[in-house]
């Protein structure tokens, strides 16, 4: 039977294939897909020529502390014991681990978070990567590019999100701020998914994540043979949901925002005060 289903007609054992998108009632056209993948393509060229940072930035999932089981496998000479279910209750909390990765010097930096996954707490993470590394690096550097995905904590539609970016990045430190948007249900293209977050989950395969200490370990021990190199820190920050932006705070931020021509709904730029558009 095997011979007649692998020879003959072609069977093989498969598994599950993620093809098909969901969760979005009005799925971008592929087309324009296509569009928003090269314009982000064509300014990140453009960024590295004039010597300025580009980075990509996401939350990884959250995870329990405590000793519950972790997907993978792990040299041990005996297996080890983990709770039989995943209840919260028995957690000693949660972890949300906010990524900001730097592809053209393949470093990275992880806030792991102990609160909500709030555009706070992603522009906190942002904002605390360029005071401890991006400033040092980039001393030059008036423009930074930001990759993020259309939703969550960065979403494209956040004015929390945008007023953050405009106070903590622009007017604090003086940055023009770009930001480009994967489109919705193209998250798996962010380079910071397959650079930097599929590196951490191997790392910590098959390891329970017993305590905070724990898992910073497993984060700053993340490495590849390409040369990755990863910082983290531990946030106990609260980060409270439901945030509003008050519309007088709202329009000073649209005075400073600029739409750019192609598909301006996922590509714009902050400025340090109000300017003419790019």
């Amino acid at each position: 039977m095997r011979r007649l289903l692998t020879g003959l007609m072609g069977y093989s054992l498969r598994v599950n294939h993620k093809k098909i998108e969901s969760g979005h009632r009005n799925p971008p056209k592929p087309k324009v897909r296509d569009a928003q993948f090269h314009y982000i393509s064509d300014l990140r060229q453009w960024y590295r020529r004039q010597g300025w940072p580009s980075i990509s930035v996401d939350t990884k999932k959250k995870e329990l502390v405590g000793n519950f089981k972790n997907n993978g496998r792990a040299w041990k000479s005996a297996p080890v014991a983990v709770y039989d279910h995943d209840f919260p209750s028995d957690a000693q909390g949660k972890m949300v681990p906010y990524g900001v990765y730097d592809p053209e010097a393949n470093r990275a930096f992880v806030n792991l978070g102990t609160s909500g996954d709030t555009p706070a707490f992603a522009v906190d993470s942002i904002a605390h990567w360029w005071q401890a590394y991006g400033q040092a690096h980039y001393p030059q550097a008036a423009d930074l590019l930001i990759l993020a995905d259309s939703g969550g904590a960065n979403s494209s539609h956040s004015r929390v999100w945008k007023y953050r970016l405009k106070k903590q990045l622009c007017d604090a430190h003086g940055l023009t701020v770009t930001v480009c948007h994967y489109p919705p249900g193209a998250s798996k293209w962010n380079p910071i998914e397959h650079r930097l977050f599929s590196e951490i989950t191997k790392r910590w395969a098959g390891e329970p994540l017993v305590s905070q200490d724990r898992t910073l370990h497993f984060i700053r021990t993340t490495t590849t043979q390409t040369g990755l190199r990863v910082t983290a820190r531990l946030d106990r920050s609260t980060y409270a949901t439901g945030e509003t932006v008050s519309q007088v705070d709202m329009d000073a931020v649209t005075l400073a925002l600029s739409p750019h021509d192609t598909l301006p709904d996922w590509n714009y730029t902050l400025h340090p005060w109000p300017t003419a558009e790019m």
